[in-house]
Formats: C-alpha cells, sequence, structure tokens
C-alpha cells in the first residue's frame, strides 16, 4: 500500500475538538493500519515545556521522556499506542534546524528563504517522521487556526505536498466552528465560508468539513456550507457538544465518516470492533454521582488539568457513576468550606509557592476527616510537608522549591540529578521509569488491574525536579504514612500511602498516572480513590 496523508486544520477559534476530532479520524484507521500521529505546532518554543499552563494548558509527557502538547493525550487515550519525541514539531524545531543546516553548509552559496528552505524542511522533517515510525496512514494536526500567522509556513509546505502527491494518497480535513448567537437563535455559517475562502487563496481546497457547535448541524446550513466550500452536502459532518468526547467517533461513524474516508484513500478495512466495546462501556445507566474537588491553583484554564478530567471520565464509566468535577481556587483562601461538600479530592502537579499554604492547610481538615484523597506529584509532596509538621511535630518543616533556606527541614529536597543544571528545558526527570511495589494498597490495585509485571515492577510516566528527602522518609517509617512505592534504579520515594487503619484512602504518587488513564482500562490510582468514595457513600 502507497502512504496516506490525512491533514486536519481548525477555523475561528481554539478548543473545539480539533485534536479530539483527528483522534478520532485515527481511531477508524488504527485497528488495520499503523498510523503515525504528528502535531505541527507555531510557536517558536522547542516544546511546551517551559510553558505557562495558564496559557498553553497542560503539558502532556510522553513515555520518551519528551514534553508535548496536550493534544497528545487525546491520541494515546483514543488508540491505546505510544508516541515519540519525534512526532511533535514547533516551528523553533523547525527554526533550529534550519540553521544548524545553514552553519554546518547545506545551504552554501545560498540566501536561506522562508519558500523554499523552510518549507522543504518542514516536508523533509515529516517524511522522516513517517518513515521513522514504519507508517503507513500519517496524520497531521496544524495547531492553531488557518488564520494565525505563526502556521502560515506549514500551510505552504502542506500546499506543496499536495501538489506532488496522488489524489487518493492525501486527503484535508478542515475542522471549523458554526456559532449560535443568543440574540439570533440561529446557526451563523460565515466564519466557515471565510475558512473556506482563506483556505482556497493559499492553494488548499479541503476534501471534508467537519462543523463544530452547540446543536448539530442543520439541514439549511449544512447546504450553505456545502455550497461555499465546493462540495457535496455529503462531505459536511456535524460534531454537537455531547457529554463525553469518546462518542464523537459513533457521531462520526452514524455519519458515515468511515466509510467516506475510505472510499477517498481507496482503502478499506473491517467494521470497528474497538467502537463496538467503546459503545458498551458509554451507554450504560450511571446511577449514583460522586462529587470531586480539585485543590489546584491554575485556574484560569481547566485545560491544565485534561488528563486528570480524562481519568475521571474513565473510572466513572468502569463504576457506573456520574464524576462531577468541581474546582477549589487556592490563590486567595483555604478550601476547607468547599471539601466538607464532596466525596473525594485530588490534589493535582503544579510549581513554585503560589497558595502552597492555604493547599496545606486543606490537607490537614481532609486528612484529619478522612475524606478520601489522592495527591498527584505536588500533591504527594505536600502530604509529606503537612503529615512532617503536624504529626511529627516539626513546625518548619517545608520544600526547597518554596524556601531556598528550610534547610535541615527540607521535606522535600532537590533531586541529585538537578543540582547542577542551568538549563531548564528539557532537564527535569521525565517520562517512563520503572518502579518496585511493596506491599499496600497500591500494588493491590496495580494487581486488580492487571498494570504490574511479573517482577513485580511497575511503569509510571514523571515530570519532576524535586522529591521526598530520603532522611525524612525513614522517618515516615516508625508512622502510619508509608512509603510503598521505590524506584528501581534510585531512591526515589515515588508512592506513600496513610494505613488504611486510620484513613480510607490517602494515597500520594510522584508519577503522572492521569497520563496512561484508557477508557477501557483506567489508572489504578484514580480507581482506587472512586471506589473507596463509592464505599463510604454506602
Amino acid at each position: 500500500m502507497r502512504k496516506k496523508y490525512i491533514i486536519v486544520t481548525g477555523w475561528v477559534i481554539s478548543g473545539i475538538w480539533k485534536g479530539v476530532t483527528t483522534a478520532a479520524a485515527w481511531f477508524f484507521l488504527s485497528e488495520k493500519f499503523n498510523v503515525v500521529p504528528i502535531k505541527l505546532d507555531g510557536y517558536l518554543n522547542i516544546d511546551p515545556g517551559t510553558m505557562n499552563p495558564h496559557e498553553h494548558g497542560e503539558v502532556f509527557v510522553l513515555a520518551d521522556g519528551a514534553e508535548v502538547d496536550m493534544d497528545f493525550g487525546h491520541y494515546e487515550r483514543f488508540l491505546g499506542n505510544e508516541c515519540t519525541w519525534v512526532q511533535s514539531i514547533s516551528m523553533g524545531k523547525i527554526f533550529a534546524g534550519i540553521l544548524e543546516k545553514e552553519r554546518r553548509g547545506d545551504f552554501l552559496w545560498k540566501t536561506v528563504q522562508m519558500i523554499p528552505h523552510v518549507t522543504d524542511h518542514i516536508v523533509e522533517r515529516i517524511e522522516d517522521v513517517f518513515a521513522q515510525t514504519w507508517g503507513e496512514i500519517c496524520m497531521i494536526e496544524v495547531g492553531g487556526t488557518v488564520w494565525d500567522i505563526e502556521v502560515e509556513l506549514y500551510l505552504e509546505a502542506i500546499r506543496q505536498m499536495r501538489r506532488i502527491k496522488r489524489k487518493e494518497d492525501i486527503l484535508h480535513i478542515h475542522l471549523t466552528y458554526v456559532p449560535i448567537p443568543g440574540w439570533v437563535h440561529e446557526q451563523k455559517t460565515k466564519p466557515t465560508q471565510q475558512s473556506i475562502n482563506l483556505l482556497q487563496s493559499r492553494g488548499l481546497f479541503p476534501d471534508i468539513i467537519v462543523a463544530r457547535g452547540k446543536a448539530k448541524l442543520t439541514k439549511e446550513s449544512r447546504e450553505k456550507i456545502a455550497l461555499f466550500s465546493n462540495l457535496r452536502k455529503e462531505r459536511i459532518f456535524s460534531i454537537p457538544d455531547v457529554p463525553s468526547i469518546y462518542e464523537i467517533p459513533q457521531i462520526l461513524a452514524k455519519q458515515k465518516f468511515d466509510s467516506l474516508m475510505q472510499w477517498m484513500l481507496n482503502i478499506w478495512y473491517e467494521k470497528s470492533e474497538k467502537l463496538e466495546k467503546w459503545n458498551k462501556i458509554l451507554y450504560q445507566e450511571q446511577k449514583e454521582k460522586i462529587i470531586i474537588w480539585l485543590v489546584w491553583k491554575y485556574t484560569a484554564l481547566e485545560d491544565s488539568y485534561s488528563s486528570i478530567s480524562a481519568a475521571l471520565i474513565h473510572v466513572g464509566h468502569k463504576f457506573w457513576v456520574q464524576i462531577e468535577t468541581r474546582f477549589i481556587n487556592t490563590r486567595n483562601r483555604d478550601g476547607i468550606e468547599e471539601v466538607k461538600k464532596c466525596d473525594g479530592c485530588i490534589i493535582p502537579w503544579g510549581f513554585w509557592d503560589t497558595a502552597i499554604e492555604n493547599m496545606i492547610t486543606t490537607l490537614t481538615y481532609i486528612r484529619e476527616n478522612q475524606i478520601p484523597c489522592l495527591g498527584i506529584c505536588l500533591g504527594m509532596q505536600l502530604m509529606a510537608i503537612e503529615f512532617t509538621r503536624n504529626k511529627l511535630w516539626i513546625p518548619q518543616a517545608n520544600s526547597l522549591e518554596f524556601d531556598k533556606h528550610c534547610q535541615p527541614y527540607d521535606v522535600v529536597t532537590l533531586l541529585d540529578s538537578q543540582k547542577n543544571i542551568v538549563q531548564l528545558w528539557g532537564t527535569m526527570r521525565l517520562g517512563k521509569q520503572s518502579s518496585i511495589l511493596i506491599e499496600g494498597k497500591i500494588k493491590e490495585l496495580y494487581t486488580q488491574q492487571k498494570r504490574i509485571k511479573k517482577s513485580g515492577s511497575v511503569h509510571e510516566r514523571f515530570r519532576h525536579r524535586y522529591e521526598i528527602n530520603p532522611e525524612f522518609a525513614q522517618k515516615f517509617e516508625s508512622t502510619w504514612l508509608h512509603i510503598t512505592w521505590k524506584s528501581k534504579k534510585l531512591w526515589i520515594a515515588q508512592f506513600l500511602e496513610l494505613d488504611s487503619s486510620v484513613h480510607p484512602y490517602y494515597v500520594g504518587t510522584q508519577s503522572h498516572p492521569e497520563l496512561c488513564s484508557y477508557l477501557e482500562n483506567p489508572t489504578p490510582l484514580f480507581v482506587g480513590l472512586i471506589e473507596s468514595c463509592l464505599k463510604i457513600k454506602k
């Protein structure tokens, strides 16, 4: 089979599920073909690792340690396959590659220009990734919108690709937003028409239009979009707002989206077995309601914790319960009053000292009142600090991240591997790490979910620069707080829990278990949290 390419672009605004739509299209193809997703981002950062979560959302960490856009979370969760760092291409990487070539002499006696040199390098980079991953179908998502100046070179590179590829080997899907202004209560297709005109002026003619909006496209809207895009109305698809993004493959399948892709790419595959499996999981009645509070500090953008929200959806379907996620902003106050109304809590990851004391105060209430709680990364570190202050009676206990002069009371200290690092980018302890489980609740959960290897080890992904101080970890051994998960290579405390005799579920992990949660196989630590909430509720 000749190599196939699927391009996905977007328009109007971000956050209209472009990454999800890309993952859904990949969903239909992956059972028969080796599909390779590539994300083209316009920012000049090498990767999003040093970006503000308030602005860019969550940084997703791959197994190989790459820090990438949160859309890779959708790719992996929809397919269950691991991506690699080469599949994330930013304009920063492109320009760095061009400058390296220029210094090496690859452009000797030439004036290096945006076109053709940079656009040629983009195409070359895509083809290299395709070749390295032994793919059959390459799914390319262009970040941002087609109006953004940052993606102009990507669009030109795609135009050049379309010019040299056979028509049946490349498919362009354009995702757009169809608003319904509150004062007219009518779908407006003008933004979609403008985006199509913009693409056509750049020599790009989309093969399929996917319209996002609050409601399903009306017949009139579909016909109007078809007219202005010069497409048959059978190529115009609609994705309305739905309770769960995991319903999108079913919505597209009902409109015969997968059949059209087969016909246009001249490929064939059988009906998706995974789609039927997902339908059985998704459309079970969720009889009970569980309220989970996220005690967090990045309040401006809920996408800051996208993978945590996804993991809660997965475990909700496992137990047939509706999980309502609420958020406690600890920047100006503690969250004790809100926590009193919840079934369970999550203390997520974060950086620096903002809102830390309020989070610790809230943790004290959670621990003393036996509210099920899961601490992730920073959350685990705060659990250790709070316990040391209030149960080991060391009120000066703190983290070197928050107070550079807190020694010798640094319960959380800098990893040895981080002490002489000056350049911050990509230097944290990143990616998949192997850990040895010691007897406890965590080992029981991983065994139940079949996530434990024969060697007794488990694999989770990490992204941290600080760790629990080994000296304090030893002091915990004489208390009810146990370090039950240790690094296989280094002595790094990677999991702690309060004994089940004193607390129903008080668990912390230095890892990010939410990054490896799937609809068919939720992550064990979230399973334990919701299971504990249900037991208490009953």
